[in-house]
């Protein structure tokens, strides 16, 4: 499984050197037949494969090497797009996260939104992590002018309708009271366009903050606002649904 002048390494070597998770984690998938090298499963964790040449899939989803793949977490200010280029001029993530490679925000925040924003240039990554269908988990801390009250909340919990059709139910609850307003937590798998700012909308509450603090099992932490950092090969493994 490999070329003439490109250096084979063993399998679970290769998967941990793209940061897809550790070699024991690696040689525990390949036992499991989980991985496949050009399509076909591979149980021996000495196999050799090539960078370039071979291609490695673990259930599906292909580990890129070494190199070949970027992701950072970056802290988005509020006053920012989370676009590659903007027709209007405004400052875009992109511009906040200096790199040789050409990386792509995965999902968005809204210009007035802050917090949690990944960018790569790993499209399956990015695929998992934004289609419905996977319902990765995202949390939000939300500061909204003055109390709530508790009808205002089994509202939000519902599942409120958006575009025709009712939008999948909500974990909403209280943080704590702020001088004017009420800091709530969101968690959602679905994550329809600005859906919190029109769920609030409906419920005619007004929004002061919105700060996204997680991503599935990523936590923005004390990442200050403007800041940003590449992500572990841990990190990116549970991010993908591995064992780290």
């Amino acid at each position: 499984m490999n070329q003439p002048g490109v250096p084979p390494e063993r399998l679970q070597k290769y998967l941990a050197r793209g940061g897809a998770l550790s070699r024991r984690a690696a040689e525990r998938l390949i036992a499991a037949g989980r991985v496949r090298v050009n399509g076909t499963v591979v149980e021996r964790p000495g196999t050799l494969v090539s960078e370039g040449t071979d291609r490695v899939e673990i259930d599906g989803r292909t580990i890129a090497p070494a190199g070949a793949s970027t992701t950072v977490a970056l802290h988005k200010p509020r006053g920012v797009v989370s676009t590659v280029a903007d027709p209007e001029g405004r400052r875009t993530v992109v511009e906040l996260v200096p790199s040789s490679k050409r990386l792509y925000p995965v999902g968005r925040l809204d210009y007035d939104s802050e917090g949690l924003l990944l960018l790569t240039d790993d499209g399956d990554l990015a695929f998992r992590l934004t289609h419905p269908r996977h319902g990765v988990e995202k949390e939000y801390h939300v500061l909204v002018r003055g109390s709530i009250r508790d009808s205002v909340l089994e509202r939000l919990r519902s599942g409120l309708p958006l575009d025709g059709e009712r939008v999948v139910p909500a974990h909403v609850t209280l943080l704590g009271q702020e001088r004017g307003g009420t800091w709530l937590r969101f968690v959602l798998h679905q994550g329809r366009n600005r859906q919190i700012r029109r769920m609030a909308e409906v419920v005619q509450v007004e929004i002061l903050r919105l700060v996204r603090t997680r991503i599935d099992g990523l936590e923005l932490d004390r990442l200050a606002p403007g800041a940003w950092r590449r992500l572990r090969g841990d990190e990116v493994a549970r991010l993908r649904g591995l064992p780290a």
